[in-house]
Order: C-alpha cells, then structure tokens, then sequence
C-alpha cells in the first residue's frame, strides 16, 4: 500500500473532514486543524495554549486496507519556555485513530477552556 493510500485509509478511519483553502488542502476535525507528517499527527492550533499530537506506532489490515493499529497520543502544552519533557501533559496509547483522536479531542477541549 503506497503512502497516498494508507494517508486516505486514515483519514476515512477517523471520519475526518477535507476543506480546499487557496495555499493547501487543510483537514478539519471538530472545527479544529489536523496536520499529518508521515506518521505523525498533529491536532489543534498553534496559536493555542495546548496541542494535540499523535504518532502512529503499528498498521493493522482489515478489509484488504492498512489502517492505524496502535496510536501513541500527547497533549502538548505550546510554552516554548518550558523543556520539552515539561510540556507533555498527558499522554496514551489507544488502539485505532478514532479513539486516539476522539480522546485527543476531549483532552484539547478541556485544556483550552481552563
């Protein structure tokens, strides 16, 4: 499975919506910005106090089509004045991209409104 294929797999696993911008095609998911390089996800703003970011660890084939196995989820705090040990807030693996991007989503909603 080429990289395109397992991105789109992904993307159709998590339920994840496509909007067309005029620099690039940005993925939005609960009204915030998903980023993807390679295997690694990043979810929220960077303007905001905290962030979202997800590594793929594993793929798992079902139907003939590579999906996300198990996904190590962070919730990052964006002070760039802290170490980058001190900045991990929370952290998880969860089998699946939806449930690492379901509690992903909690997690930001609940650091963005303290």
């Amino acid at each position: 499975m080429t990289s395109l294929q397992r991105s789109q797999s992904i993307i159709r696993e998590a339920g994840i919506s496509m909007t067309q911008t005029t620099e690039e095609k940005l993925l939005i998911y609960k009204g915030r910005p998903l980023r993807r390089s390679g295997n690694e996800l990043y979810y929220g703003n960077l303007s905001d106090s905290h962030i979202i970011f997800m590594q793929i660890l594993s793929f798992d084939e079902i139907n003939g089509s590579e999906v996300a196995g198990k996904v190590h989820v962070q919730l990052l705090s964006n002070n760039t004045n802290l170490p980058p040990k001190s900045r991990i807030i929370k952290e998880s693996d969860k089998n699946g991209l939806y449930n690492a991007m379901d509690i992903g989503a909690i997690w930001l909603e609940r650091a963005l409104s303290e």
